[in-house]
């Protein structure tokens, strides 16, 4: 194995980007390291230059913020295979999330695509802001995964670091909101409920993804299979689903 430096993770950057929408997560998380995003990840491969198997873990030198998670990407099946099994690429004997127990759809959007809520736009633009590190605590509570202090702090760590959109109520407080992941994904969008049915949600995913395209970040998201709203949502607003690519996370207690 072979931890990339940072020359090596801008070519890397560019051999994955010949591979999406596969490559999407490995990608964002590049595209994030080679643009001075803070991270506490290094990257591997199998060989180089010419590798078959990439792998984003946890930099032994830094504590880890929220969840010890590991995300590989591979060309070949029997190249992953052999670097899983074989060869020091990740630390079994604690625990760790190799990519929970849902199934994930993913939406990747292409930039003449994007379908913009205009009337809806036009009448909230001045209300649309990003978050704030006050707002940590609110959207902590509210997110499927938070309500503790590993996720309170990796909330803080997104929204100090990351793309970030909201729309504001008349006394300056976010009623809707949605945030980028480390590795490039859109998520934790949410909607208080007193304020759901008004178009909210589609607002903040055009606005987001314009924002992203602008900047030609990659702009996708993972769904679960079961979240029907979610996915007619994006379906609508003129996201592409690749049928052939499921996310399943694993959640390892060694």
């Amino acid at each position: 194995m072979k931890v990339l430096n940072r020359e090596e993770l801008q070519v890397a950057e560019g051999v994955l980007l010949q591979h999406l929408p596969k490559s999407y997560k490995m990608y964002g998380f590049l595209y994030g390291i080679n643009r001075n995003k803070p991270t506490t990840l290094e990257v591997v491969v199998d060989t180089w230059p010419d590798f078959k198997v990439i792998i984003c873990r946890p930099d032994p030198k830094f504590a880890v913020e929220f969840i010890k998670t590991v995300t590989c990407f591979s060309t070949d099946e029997q190249a992953l295979r052999k670097v899983l099994t074989e060869e020091n690429a990740i630390d079994w004997s604690t625990y760790l999330v190799i990519g929970g127990e849902d199934r994930n759809c993913m939406f990747y959007l292409k930039l003449e695509s994007i379908v913009s809520p205009l009337l809806l736009y036009s009448e909230l633009e001045s209300r649309i802001s990003s978050l704030k590190p006050s707002h940590v605590s609110l959207v902590n509570q509210t997110w499927k995964f938070g309500g503790n202090q590993q996720s309170y702090n990796f909330i803080r760590h997104l929204i100090s670091n990351f793309p970030s959109c909201c729309i504001m109520d008349e006394h300056g407080q976010p009623v809707s909101w949605i945030l980028v992941y480390d590795y490039g994904a859109m998520g934790i969008l949410y909607t208080l409920p007193e304020h759901r049915g008004k178009g909210y949600a589609k607002v903040l995913i055009s606005t987001m993804a314009k924002k992203l395209l602008a900047e030609s970040h990659p702009v996708y998201c993972f769904i679960e299979e079961e979240n029907s709203l979610s996915y007619k949502l994006f379906k609508n607003l003129g996201f592409i689903e690749d049928p052939s690519y499921r996310v399943v996370w694993l959640e390892l207690n060694f």
